[in-house]
């Protein structure tokens, strides 16, 4: 039964490789509305997590990406979007979590988990990392530790092609 689930995850995770954003609107968490398929606009990478503020590995994830992100932003333009999917009453710990923790990134609510439906994912952190054309180059499920050296590698790659 395990290795069926890891076989599942791991399909999930080539399918989710070919695909690109879709076209949904969220909002951030100051209220604007932003649609999803746009984030790659500017033409740079962008790294999307899913989080939620009761998931401890997920904020271990952020503060650790957090810590760099003005260097990655300058190194290789690329943007990270944290995307909650907070519901109901946990929507509103969503802001008081972002300030407090200091992050200076977009932070978008997905309170009735569509985004999260349609980039199927199930377990959380959960890390895409887009192109500059909004295909999904790679997918990460899981947080461990040394993972954002992993990411930014990916990253460097992918803006050297």
């Amino acid at each position: 039964m395990r290795i069926t689930w890891v076989l599942f995850l791991l399909l999930l995770n080539v399918c989710a490789a070919s695909a690109q954003l879709p076209a949904i609107q969220l909002k951030d968490i100051n209220g604007k509305s932003l649609n999803v398929s746009e984030l790659t606009k500017k033409g740079n990478p962008v790294i999307l997590s899913f989080f939620a503020t009761w998931c401890k590995p997920c904020q271990r994830e952020l503060n650790t990406i957090s810590e760099v992100y003005e260097d990655w932003q300058d190194e290789t333009g690329v943007e990270l979007i944290a995307v909650s999917i907070d519901q109901g009453q946990d929507v509103a710990k969503v802001k008081p979590l972002v300030d407090g923790a200091g992050w200076d990134f977009t932070v978008l609510l997905d309170p009735g988990n569509d985004l999260k439906r349609a980039m199927g994912v199930t377990v959380i952190p959960h890390v895409f990392l887009l192109d500059g054309q909004g295909n999904i180059v790679s997918s990460h499920i899981g947080y461990t530790e040394g993972g954002d050296a992993v990411l930014i590698k990916e990253v460097r790659k992918l803006i050297n092609k």
